[in-house]
């Protein structure tokens, strides 16, 4: 039997990277699919890539907006009936740079989307959760969000800020039956990494990614399917009795 039949999965930043290979799985172990990222036309490749035109809805939204992330869980709470799964995974890379050179614009932007957006999409799919008395939440921070890393503040700070609020909200809704854990990936082959790896030195991606292959025991980038392998079990209900949990997928970074 699928492992995810007759579920209903909302994905921010579903249509690329993690959110892409997640949404591919979950639709393989039968799940219904709401997938939202910023823009409709990257939505639209991404339901043309994926197929089961039945079984995938979209909306774009900006996961940093009350009244988006409102909008996309009514919509597929109108469209499904329900929503099982929230795997609150859009996110944004921060500019390289020492604290004191980071500006304060940028700073509030990066909390926004990676903070405000993993708060708003609880708040407002936990309703219908806690109504069921089920439901598996899972947020996706880095391994930046368990260690320091420097010229990278206000990133880091936003993906310790995931951990805090998944353990608090985990605790809160644990006697309801919904679960919420976090996924801390490290550098995964996706459009952000290579965006980090062109900010952190222009015209020089491979070197950079070079860089960060020395420090992961493995000694490579992992792919999106490694990722979301680890999201469908924490979705599934093979993880029924698993809350609060921080889960690396990172080749070794976290052992050494």
């Amino acid at each position: 039997m699928p492992r995810l039949e007759d579920k209903v999965a909302i994905i921010t930043g579903g249509a690329a990277g993690i959110g892409l290979a997640t949404a591919a799985l979950f639709l393989r172990e039968g799940a219904k699919v709401c997938l939202v990222d910023l823009h409709q036309s990257d939505l639209d490749a991404a339901e043309k890539e994926l197929g089961h035109a039945e079984r995938v809805y979209s909306v774009a939204a900006d996961v940093s907006s009350e009244s988006d992330v409102q909008k996309f869980v009514q919509a597929t709470l109108a469209h499904f009936g329900s929503i099982d799964v929230l795997v609150n995974n859009a996110g944004i890379e921060c500019k390289p740079a020492m604290i004191h050179e980071q500006t304060a614009e940028h700073f509030d932007r990066v909390m926004a989307v990676n903070v405000r957006g993993v708060f708003l999409g609880m708040k407002y799919v936990l309703p219908s959760m806690l109504k069921a008395k089920s439901g598996s939440i899972i947020n996706m921070s880095s391994v930046a969000g368990l260690d320091g890393f420097g010229n990278m503040s206000p990133y880091v700070a936003s993906k310790h800020a995931v951990v805090g609020l998944t353990k608090s909200a985990a605790l809160e809704v644990a006697p309801s039956g919904v679960r919420i854990n976090s996924v801390h990936p490290s550098p995964i082959h996706t459009r952000m990494m290579r965006a980090i790896e062109e900010a952190m030195n222009p015209g020089h991606g491979k070197e950079v990614q070079s860089q960060f292959e020395q420090i992961i025991p493995m000694q490579h980038y992992g792919e999106p399917i490694d990722v979301a392998n680890l999201v469908l079990f924490l979705a599934s209900d093979e993880s029924s009795f698993i809350t609060g949990c921080q889960y690396r997928v990172d080749g070794g970074m976290g052992a050494s």
